[in-house]
């Protein structure tokens, strides 16, 4: 079974405001702002250059931000996947 890569829109396509813990991501394709909390910041700007499998994804994260890569992580990190594709910021490639 082939694993799906995941990939969003070019970096010039997000407006980036911090909001002391919280982050506002305006998104120029849809002219949508989405409220999000970490870790949303850190998988969009992973996936701004590089389309990523989920486990890759996880691999780089887990390297920049000192994660563990068990089960649980790869379960919530595929959990934010799967709402930011059903948000339409992500999509697979």
């Amino acid at each position: 079974m082939q694993q799906a890569v995941y990939t969003t829109d070019g970096p010039n396509q997000f407006l980036w405001t911090a909001l002391d813990e919280l982050t506002a991501v305006y998104h120029r394709p849809s002219g949508e702002t989405h409220v999000v909390a970490d870790p949303v910041p850190q998988i969009l700007g992973a996936l701004l250059h590089t389309p990523l499998t989920a486990a890759d994804l996880l691999a780089a994260l887990a390297q920049e931000h000192d994660l563990p890569q068990d089960e649980d992580t790869r379960a919530a990190l595929q959990d934010r996947l799967d709402e930011l594709v059903h948000s339409g910021l992500v999509f697979t490639a």
